[in-house]
């Protein structure tokens, strides 16, 4: 496994080839060696790969909020001297993303959004959240991954799929339930229509967490984006079909260099 570095600001983060600049922040309850099968990008970028705040080696438990995730990216970004980057979030991580772009949006070169969110509707935090109210408590105080949490994550139920969520849904005690309500606070409505920068959007056909019509009402609201749905994957396309996911990354990100 690859050794993470920790930066002035005390951020965990993996820093893996060479080319341009692309941060993949990852989900909530995740680490970042979730991203462990999107490493072979790295023949073509540079990848930086953070654990957020609270989160994997991250011992910063305070302020747990998508603002502090997204200044602590940033930081990260300007103590490695990179002035603008592709950025990749996953689920909360895409939250963060558009948090980045508020805050500085220059250092987003390309947004790419997957399996994400931008708003919580009451009744839509009543229908996510309620009914799972008690299991998501359980994950919280337990600190452990559970089949639920998987079932929910999950389209596909091989065995390699489960083992590698296991090995990467690391929740916290308390940060977990905490982030979670950190992104019920999310109220991107009026930033999305701002954004210019070139901005995919992905999600699963199956996704269980977050549906698609969730991603459809982000591309509907943000100029010029492009919305690509995942067949046959749940919320985790990243794990579920590796090779279609990074073959679409690198499809997309390649368009903006002949742009």
């Amino acid at each position: 496994m690859e050794k993470a570095k920790m930066s002035k600001l005390g951020v965990p983060y993996l820093r893996l080839g060479k080319g341009e600049p692309l941060v993949l922040i990852h989900g909530l309850g995740e680490v970042k060696e979730g991203w462990e099968d999107q490493y072979e990008l790295a023949d073509q970028f540079e990848l930086i790969i953070p654990d957020l705040r609270g989160h994997g080696e991250c011992h910063k438990s305070d302020g747990i909020s998508i603002r502090n995730f997204a200044s602590d990216v940033i930081g990260l970004l300007e103590e490695l001297e990179v002035k603008n980057a592709h950025i990749l979030g996953l689920s909360m991580g895409g939250a963060v993303a558009q948090e980045m772009y508020r805050q500085a949006p220059t250092c987003c070169r390309t947004l790419l959004l997957i399996s994400s969110f931008h708003y919580f509707p009451k009744k839509l935090k009543g229908l996510l959240f309620d009914p799972r109210k008690g299991k998501l408590e359980r994950i919280s105080t337990s600190g452990q991954p559970s089949e639920f949490a998987a079932r929910m994550a999950l389209y596909s139920w091989d065995k390699e799929t489960v083992e590698k969520f296991d090995k990467f849904f690391q929740p916290k005690r308390g940060i977990f339930i905490d982030s979670l309500l950190a992104c019920f606070e999310v109220n991107n409505l009026t930033l999305l229509p701002t954004i210019n920068v070139p901005t995919l959007i992905v999600g699963g056909q199956y996704d269980a967490v977050l549906p698609i019509w969730i991603q459809l009402w982000m591309h509907k609201l943000i100029p010029h984006s492009e919305f690509i749905i995942m067949r046959n994957t749940g919320h985790l396309a990243k794990l579920e079909a590796k090779d279609r996911f990074n073959n679409l990354l690198r499809k997309f990100l390649f368009q903006q260099k002949t742009a």
